[in-house]
């Protein structure tokens, strides 16, 4: 039906505005709706390619799951209207938009049914690739850390550069003798958004902070709290939770990611053939 077509190209439109550019159609520029568009019906023209091959025959979105991903998509706006208004705005409705959804389900059942072709990961295959991969399998030293952030801001009077650097100074000292309040100092003064979750940056390798944190961290021993950081957003104290020493993760525990990687890949490259195949039209 002609509105399906229409409907899934809007779709497709709609993903394709977001992939490439962030933005939703009608906010495009003329040459990004152009190279929108032209993705847009050549998404389609694969997708009608793909659901006239034998193996679409049994393929099937069983009617809860697009019901499902309906009700997941519906939730992310604050009611009814709000999310037909913004359907409309890119050319959909309700209905059209879950036609689309369950064409684009379908197409991915069927690459998921040819995917199942690909020739299958020996443990000669895993242990090869270990072997001839052994960069991909050293890990490098990371400390678990966690901040305290006091911004810089001179047209707030408590962030002023002397007011902060004074309140960091505070907090630092009361960590000095008691380390242990980190995080209950973090919830209370931090202005980081980490400060809901005691001020944890999580376990970093060198690098993923700002260059004046990341020297202090790597300096630090477990448990041991930093003195006062500056970077350009403020002033920081950091407190390194535990290190993890740099080594090479073993073959028993890489065997299992090495395998997924190899199926992943093969699946992908057995798809892939048969898209061409088909666009070529053998």
């Amino acid at each position: 039906m002609p509105e399906v077509i229409d409907s899934s190209v809007a779709y497709l439109a709609l993903k394709a505005a977001q992939k490439l550019y962030g933005k939703a159609p009608v906010a495009l520029q003329a040459d990004e709706s152009k190279r929108v568009q032209t993705m847009a019906q050549k998404q389609h023209q694969l997708e009608t390619r793909v659901l006239a091959t034998p193996e679409a025959r049994d393929a099937m979105v069983p009617p809860s799951t697009i019901a499902a991903a309906m009700q997941e998509i519906r939730g992310r706006y604050p009611n009814a209207d709000d999310f037909a208004a913004d359907l409309a705005q890119n050319g959909l409705d309700e209905a059209g938009f879950a036609n689309a959804l369950e064409r684009e389900m379908k197409v991915e059942a069927i690459l998921e049914k040819v995917g199942t072709r690909a020739e299958s990961v020996s443990d000669t295959d895993v242990d090869l690739y270990y072997q001839y991969h052994p960069e991909q399998f050293r890990r490098p030293e990371t400390r678990q850390v966690r901040h305290i952030l006091i911004t810089i801001n001179d047209s707030i009077a408590e962030n002023t550069r002397d007011a902060a650097h004074k309140r960091i100074a505070e907090i630092a000292a009361r960590l000095a003798k008691e380390p242990q309040r980190f995080e209950e100092q973090a919830l209370k003064h931090s202005e980081c958004p980490t400060a809901l979750d005691g001020g944890k940056l999580g376990d970093l390798p060198r690098g993923k902070i700002f260059p004046e944190l990341d020297t202090a961290l790597f300096e630090l021993k477990a448990g041991e709290v930093s003195g006062v950081l500056e970077t350009e957003i403020g002033f920081h104290v950091l407190r390194c939770d535990a290190i993890t020493e740099a080594g090479v993760l073993g073959f028993a525990q890489a065997k299992p990611h090495i395998r997924k990687v190899l199926e992943q890949k093969r699946k992908r490259a057995t798809q892939q053939a048969w898209v061409k195949q088909l666009l070529e039209g053998k």
